[in-house]
């Protein structure tokens, strides 16, 4: 099978699983997050609802996307595991442990409260944690420590068409009641130091970035590469702080929902309000997902259900053994080819329990 015919048929196989997906109805409980109007319901939202995005990227630079994948939303809480690697990279874990932990919470995202053990946010990944870390990046003033913030950000990408939304921005700080207590608490306790607004500034800022689903699977392939851009061959991180990051997303990334997520889908993700889920396959992919219907927790209902399914069908579990691994592929220097695409021909057959033996290891 040639190269192209490969490529055509795992855009059909997500064709088909973003046609299932997003035929199912949305739950009397999903919500939709709005800037500036927070939390609505399905019914008054109505169709918009139903928008859902998959894309995936290779460590190889290939590119496969299906539905709205060109609509770009912002970032919000997905930020928060980029800033957190350019304050790793920056000052290196022990100065940044020293002010937040990597704990799981079991609270909500914008809960106010920290470690009573350590008096520290417990991780980067919650709101008041990712305050403090966006506290710490950097900089001569303001504009070049967010300017940081928007280059890791852009490198990530591969685009420097990223930028902050205005609207966007204008409608968080108008509402951002909730993040600027926990920014003061957070100052009172000696955890943050400086100009309070300014840093909330900041952080509402990389969270009005918008992205779309392809370009985040790009984000999410760089770190699935160990930090360096497939499509561009740029490094956006040092290794060793791609693994710091891989590992706070799968035991903080997703929320009070992160033990249910590391036990059943089973690899690093980050989820935002936005309905965004980014996913991270070291060694082999990256993948985005957008669908603004929001569960409980504040993760998208089917962003979940894609990556359940991905992870199930393609044996992506961090643990799952050779036998599920429908990907037997390893990240490669981006000066080397592109990934053998071959792997991926079996990783979307139906049933991929029926491996040819030609696709083993690669």
């Amino acid at each position: 099978m040639t190269s192209s015919a490969i490529r055509r048929r795992i855009d059909e196989r997500l064709a088909e699983l973003h046609e299932r997906i997003a035929a199912a109805p949305v739950g009397p409980d999903e919500r939709v997050y709005r800037s500036g109007e927070g939390y609505l319901g399905v019914r008054a939202v109505g169709r918009a609802a139903d928008r859902l995005a998959i894309a995936v990227v290779t460590v190889g630079g290939d590119t496969h996307s299906v539905g709205d994948h060109e609509v770009a939303v912002p970032l919000h809480s997905v930020a928060k595991v980029f800033t957190y690697g350019l304050v790793l990279a920056d000052l290196g874990p022990e100065a940044v442990l020293a002010r937040v932990g990597v704990e799981p919470s079991g609270d909500a995202f914008n809960a106010l409260r920290v470690d009573e053990r350590t008096m520290r946010p417990f991780n980067p990944m919650i709101n008041a944690g990712a305050l403090v870390t966006t506290s710490l990046v950097t900089g001569g003033d303001p504009a070049e420590r967010f300017a940081r913030v928007l280059a890791t950000l852009r490198t990530f990408a591969g685009d420097d068409r990223l930028t902050v939304d205005r609207a966007t921005l204008a409608a968080e700080v108008a509402t951002a009641d909730r993040n600027r207590g926990a920014a003061y608490l957070l100052r009172s306790a000696g955890l943050l130091t400086g100009d309070v607004e300014a840093i909330l500034t900041r952080y509402l800022k990389q969270c009005s970035v918008h992205v779309t689903t392809t370009q985040l699977a790009t984000m999410a392939a760089t770190l699935a590469t160990g930090g360096t851009n497939p499509l561009t061959g740029e490094r956006a991180l040092p290794r060793r702080r791609v693994r710091d990051v891989l590992s706070v997303m799968h035991t903080c990334g997703m929320y009070d929902f992160a033990g249910e997520w590391a036990f059943e889908v089973g690899f690093p993700a980050k989820s935002g309000v936005s309905g965004l889920i980014l996913a991270v396959i070291p060694g082999k992919m990256g993948i985005a997902v957008w669908s603004p219907g929001l569960d409980g927790y504040g993760n998208s209902v089917r962003g979940v259900q894609v990556c359940r399914e991905l992870s199930a069908r393609l044996g992506l579990h961090i643990f799952a053994s050779e036998e599920e691994d429908a990907l037997l592929t390893e990240a490669r220097p981006a000066a080397e080819p592109p990934v053998d695409l071959g792997a991926l021909e079996v990783a979307v057959r139906e049933d991929v329990g029926e491996r040819p033996e030609a696709a083993g290891n690669t």
